[in-house]
């Protein structure tokens, strides 16, 4: 009675196992069927860069109604007519001159510049959904930070601001099997670069530095580089992905490798099926052989020849 009692205890485990493991797996799929039908960049789309609006005279964030904390767009750029914004997965050069830099702007800078309030911005990770699932909530808009160290020195009358940056977009790719798949924004970083150079007066070096006065255009540089991941490159410190489109990929490879054995067995086929058949057939015509040099006067060197 007991052995009866403890199989059918042991059949019970087996089941509330199989049980869990089952609504595991649906929880799981689930969870990946939503993350697949959420939207996710395509390359070269458009990524819009807002910024956390603060007050000039303390430099705290500003809150909304709901308390919440109030993000504006970057300031506009005379060489676009709009905000500052990204391209998914293009390294460029990229320009953005604030046409002026008005009073607010200018104690903003030197809040920004002392880091007592930093330049904190922020990107969408994936473009806004254009589709609802009815009777579900449509999915939160997700951002990452995004602070832009802004770099410089502060003097009396006037400032001197690292207008180059370098900034570093980090994305989780669906695949990356094919050029300039999309996929999601990860992490990013922007620096400024050289903010000394406005101390070298030998015009040695090139000078990223910028004097500033009130009113005096902001004339940015962003150098936009991309990574296929959220890791760095780790070969030798030779970026192993350069950007969208521009990395080697396990295709790549796998064609290169094909070709090679394709071009090895045609050269061998023409080889052992052409070549080597002729060269045999004339070494055993020529010299190579009793007939080369006549039998019993039949050869002359050259093949067969008629006896005299």
């Amino acid at each position: 009675m007991s052995s009866s009692r403890l199989g059918i205890a042991r059949a019970l485990l087996v089941l509330c196992a199989s049980v869990s493991v089952f609504f595991v797996q649906i929880a799981s799929a689930t969870v990946d069927l939503k993350e697949g039908s959420l939207p996710s960049y395509h390359y070269g789309a458009p990524i819009p860069v807002e910024c956390m609006n603060r007050s000039v005279e303390t430099g705290e964030h500003i809150q909304d109604a709901r308390d919440e904390i109030q993000w504006i767009p970057f300031p506009t750029c005379n060489e676009t007519g709009k905000p500052l914004e990204f391209g998914y997965g293009v390294e460029t050069e990229l320009n953005c001159t604030v046409a002026m830099v008005d009073d607010p702007f200018f104690h903003l800078l030197e809040f920004y510049i002392h880091s007592d309030a930093p330049l904190a911005c922020r990107l969408p990770a994936r473009p806004p959904s254009h589709v609802e699932a009815v009777g579900e909530a449509p999915h939160p808009q997700e951002h990452i930070p995004l602070v832009f160290a802004l770099a410089g020195t502060l003097q009396l009358s006037h400032l001197h601001i690292s207008t180059h940056l370098n900034v570093l977009l980090h994305s989780t790719p669906k695949h990356h099997i094919h050029p300039h798949d999309s996929g999601v924004l990860d992490s990013g970083a922007a620096y400024s670069t050289s903010p000394l150079s406005h101390h070298l007066d030998d015009g040695s070096t090139f000078s990223t530095s910028t004097r500033l006065v009130i009113g005096d255009p902001l004339p940015l540089s962003f150098s936009v580089r991309w990574f296929p991941n959220p890791a760095l490159p780790k070969t030798e410190g030779k970026v192993e992905w350069a950007g969208m489109g521009g990395h080697v990929y396990a295709s790549t490879v796998f064609y290169a490798l094909v070709s090679f054995i394709a071009g090895a067995l045609s050269s061998a086929v023409y080889f052992f099926g052409i070549i080597l058949p002729k060269r045999l057939k004339g070494r055993g015509l020529g010299g190579a052989t009793p007939l080369g040099y006549g039998l019993n006067g039949v050869g002359n060197g050259w093949g067969i020849a008629k006896r005299d």
